[in-house]
C-alpha cells in the first residue's frame, strides 16, 4: 500500500481549506463543493469554525489519487492556533504550502516554511487566488526565493492574472521555458544532469527530469510552484498530479511492530476521550491493549478515516489514521508502541496570559474541570492555578484564541466565563552557575534522601536539560526518574515565579536509606535543592521580542518611524520601492497590539504589519513577580511547613 501523509499549510485566508475542498471534490470524495463563507466545508466541523470562517482544529480526511492513498490533514492558518499545526508536522511525509497570489508571502508562511525545513519535510507551493484582482504570480514566485530562502521552480504559466477568466497552463518538463529553468536549477545539485544539459540536451528526457525533480523535492533541495484558483478549480489538476507523482511516499508495514503517534484528542458526546492516532507500523485490533507511556490501555472502538469517510472497523493498519476510544490515560504526543519516525516541531511558546473567572461563583469548580479537558486537546493552553488566591490562568497566542476558548466554554460546557486583559508572559534565564545540596540524616533535611543539584545556563533557545553525574547503580531507577521529573516541574516557577528556560540541571549527589526511602522523599526534596541552586546562580527576567514586517506608503513613513521609535523598536532592514517602504525589525511583544491599533490611522488604512515571536531579551527595571502555585521552595522554612500541612 502506497500512502502519503499530506499537510495543507498556509497563512490565514490564503485558501487552504478551499483547496482541500476542491481536492476532495475532484477525487470524488464529496459530490458538492462547500464554502468557507457559507460554513459548510468538509473539514471545518466545529460550529465556531463555520461561524468565523477559519480553521481552529486540525482535520483529517483520507482519499485516493491514482494508486496512492492520501491522508490529508487540513491545519489552522491563524497564528493563534499554531499549537495545532505543531502536532501535525511530525506526522507529515510532505506538504503543500498555500500562498495567496494577492497578499504574497505573509508572516505565518515564513514560520511554517522554517518549521518544514527544520524537520526535513518536503513541500511544494500552490499560489492560490490567481483570479483575484491584484494577483501577481511571477512576483510571488520571486518573493518565495527572496523571503523564504527556498529554490522555487515555476511549474505553471498564468495568463490574464487577476481576471475572472484567468488561464493557467501546465508547463511540460521537456518544453521551454520550463526545460532550461529546470535543468539549470536541478543541475546545481546533479553534475551529470548539468553536463548532459550543456553537451547532450537530447538525452534529458521528460522521464529522467521527472525522476530527478522528485528526488530533489524529497531531499528538500527544490520546491515546485503551481498556480491556480481553488474556488474555481483552475490549475488544480496539475497540483493533484504533482501530489501523486512528485511528492515522496511511504510503504508502511502492517506486519511490523505496532508504532504510532497520538496527535489529537477530543471528547465524545458522553465525555469519553477520543484519541487520533497515525499508525506508522503494525496492526491494531479491537479489544487489543496498546502500550502507552502511562501504562497499557485497551482499545474499545476504532473509527478509520478511509475513502473520504470515517467508519467503524475491527482493525487499524499501518499507514492509516483512526479515532480510537478507550485510551483514558492518553495524551497528545504519546507514542503508541515503539516511537515512529519523525518528531514534533517546536514553535515558539505562547507569549500572553489571561485570568479566567466564572460569571457565577458557583461555577468555579466546573470552570476548572472544563479548562482541564480543553487543555487535553491543546496542551499549550498551559493551564495554571494559584490555589491560595483561587485564580485560574491560561496561556494564549492571541486574542482570537481567547474568544475561541470563551465560546467553547459556553457551547460545550454551558459555562459563562469572563477573561481579564491579557498580559505578557515573562521567563527567567540563569545568569551563572549555582549548586544546592541536602544530605540524608543531616539537619535541616527531614527527608530520607540526599540530593545535590547544579544549574548552569544554556545557549538561548536551547531549552532545559537534565543529566546524571552520579553512579546510577547506587539507587533504584525510579528515584532518579522522580528527581528528573520534579526538576522539570519545578523549573516552571523560578526565583520570580516565572518559568525558567535555557537551563541545564545536573544531579551531583544521590543517596537513599533502604528500605525506608521512597520516591516521594526525592520528589519533595528536589524542589528545595533546586531552589537553592537557582538562587545561587541567580536568574534574569526576560520578555518576549517579536520580529515585525511592516509596509507603509512613502508619504506615511515619517509618522510610522516616529511610532516605532516611541515603541523602542529596532529596525534591522528597510527597502523602498514603487512608493512603498518595507521595514523589518524587532520590538517587545507587549507593545505590538498598540502599534497595530495606531498603524491604520497613520497610514490611511494602507499600512500592514505582520509579527512573529523572535527571542527573549532581559527586562530593565524592577523585576515583576508572579503569583506562585503550591508551596514555595525558595522559602525553605515555609516550604517544609506547607508540606507537613501546617497552616501559614
Amino acid at each position: 500500500m502506497r500512502t502519503l501523509n499530506l499537510g495543507i499549510l498556509a497563512h490565514v485566508d490564503a485558501g487552504k481549506t478551499s483547496l482541500t475542498e476542491r481536492l476532495l471534490f475532484d477525487a470524488g470524495v464529496i459530490d458538492k463543493l462547500g464554502s468557507v463563507d457559507t460554513g459548510n466545508t468538509q473539514t471545518d466541523t466545529l460550529e465556531l469554525e463555520r461561524q468565523r470562517g477559519i480553521t481552529i482544529r486540525a482535520a483529517v480526511v483520507s482519499f485516493t489519487i491514482g494508486d496512492r492513498i492520501i491522508n490529508l490533514i487540513d491545519t489552522p492558518g491563524h497564528p493563534d492556533f499554531i499549537a495545532e499545526v505543531e502536532r501535525v508536522l511530525g506526522l507529515l511525509d510532505a506538504a503543500v504550502v498555500v500562498v495567496s497570489a494577492v497578499e504574497g508571502v505573509q508572516a505565518q508562511s515564513r514560520v511554517l516554511v522554517r518549521a518544514l525545513r527544520r524537520l526535513g519535510v518536503p513541500f511544494i507551493f500552490f499560489v492560490n487566488k490567481v483570479d483575484r484582482l491584484g494577483a501577481r504570480y511571477q512576483e510571488v514566485v520571486e518573493a518565495l526565493a527572496a523571503q523564504l530562502a527556498v529554490r522555487p521552480i515555476a511549474m505553471s504559466s498564468v495568463i490574464d492574472a487577476g481576471a475572472k477568466l484567468v488561464r493557467v497552463q501546465t508547463l511540460a518538463l521537456g518544453d521551454e521555458p520550463l526545460f532550461s529553468a529546470l535543468c539549470e536549477t536541478l543541475g546545481e545539485n546533479d553534475e551529470a544532469l548539468l553536463d548532459d544539459y550543456v553537451l547532450a540536451p537530447d538525452w534529458l528526457t521528460e522521464e529522467r527530469l521527472g525522476r530527478c525533480l522528485a528526488d530533489q523535492v524529497a531531499s528538500g533541495l527544490v520546491h515546485p510552484v503551481f498556480a491556480g484558483a481553488a474556488m474555481t478549480g483552475v490549475g488544480i489538476p496539475a497540483l493533484a498530479s504533482a501530489i501523486a507523482k512528485i511528492l515522496p511516499e511511504r510503504r508502511p508495514n502492517p506486519d511490523g511492530p505496532v508504532a504510532g503517534k497520538i496527535f489529537k484528542i477530543e471528547r465524545g458526546w458522553g465525555g469519553e476521550k477520543l484519541s487520533y492516532i497515525y499508525l506508522a507500523s503494525g496492526t491494531v485490533r479491537l479489544r487489543q491493549y496498546l502500550d502507552l507511556p502511562r501504562g497499557p490501555e485497551r482499545v474499545t472502538a476504532i473509527h478509520v478515516f478511509e475513502a473520504g469517510r470515517v467508519h467503524g472497523a475491527e482493525s487499524l493498519r499501518a499507514g492509516q489514521i483512526a479515532r480510537i476510544s478507550g485510551l483514558a490515560g492518553a495524551r497528545i504526543g504519546d507514542a503508541v508502541g515503539g516511537d515512529p519516525a519523525g518528531g514534533w516541531a517546536h514553535f515558539a511558546p505562547p507569549t500572553l496570559e489571561t485570568r479566567v473567572l466564572a460569571r457565577r461563583p458557583s461555577g468555579k469548580a466546573a470552570l476548572w474541570l472544563a479548562l482541564n479537558q480543553m487543555a487535553e486537546q491543546d496542551p499549550l493552553i498551559n493551564l495554571r492555578r494559584n490555589e491560595e488566591a483561587d485564580e485560574v490562568f491560561v496561556s494564549l497566542y492571541g486574542e482570537v484564541q481567547k474568544e475561541v476558548i470563551q465560546s467553547t466554554l459556553l457551547t460545550d460546557f454551558n459555562l459563562e466565563a469572563r477573561f481579564e486583559k491579557s498580559t505578557v508572559i515573562l521567563v527567567e534565564r540563569p545568569v551563572g552557575t549555582g549548586a544546592g545540596l541536602q544530605i540524608l540524616f543531616k539537619e535541616p533535611n527531614p527527608f530520607l534522601a540526599t540530593v545535590g543539584l547544579r544549574v548552569e545556563p544554556r545557549p538561548p533557545g536551547a531549552g532545559n536539560s537534565f543529566a546524571l553525574e552520579v553512579d546510577v547503580g547506587q539507587m533504584p531507577a525510579s528515584f532518579y526518574r522522580a528527581v528528573e521529573e520534579t526538576v522539570f516541574e519545578t523549573l516552571k516557577q523560578g526565583v520570580f515565579g516565572w518559568q525558567v528556560i535555557d537551563c541545564h540541571v545536573a544531579m551531583t549527589a544521590a543517596r537513599h536509606s533502604s528500605p525506608a526511602s521512597t520516591a516521594a522523599d526525592f520528589r519533595q526534596l528536589t524542589p528545595w535543592v533546586l531552589a537553592d541552586a537557582l538562587s545561587a546562580a541567580q536568574t534574569v527576567l526576560c520578555e518576549p521580542i517579536d520580529r515585525f514586517h511592516l509596509e507603509t506608503p512613502m508619504e506615511s513613513l515619517s509618522g510610522v518611524l516616529t511610532l516605532l521609535a516611541k515603541s523602542a523598536a529596532a529596525t534591522m532592514d528597510s527597502v523602498i520601492a514603487d512608493g512603498v517602504a518595507r521595514l523589518e525589525g524587532t520590538m517587545a511583544s507587549q507593545v505590538i497590539q498598540s502599534v497595530q491599533q495606531q498603524l491604520p490611522g497613520l497610514t490611511s488604512g494602507a499600512g500592514t504589519m505582520e509579527t512573529s515571536f523572535d527571542h527573549y531579551a532581559p527586562v530593565a527595571g524592577q523585576p515583576r513577580l508572579r503569583g506562585r502555585s503550591g508551596p514555595d521552595p525558595f522559602n525553605g522554612a515555609e516550604y517544609l511547613l506547607r508540606l507537613r500541612g501546617v497552616p501559614i
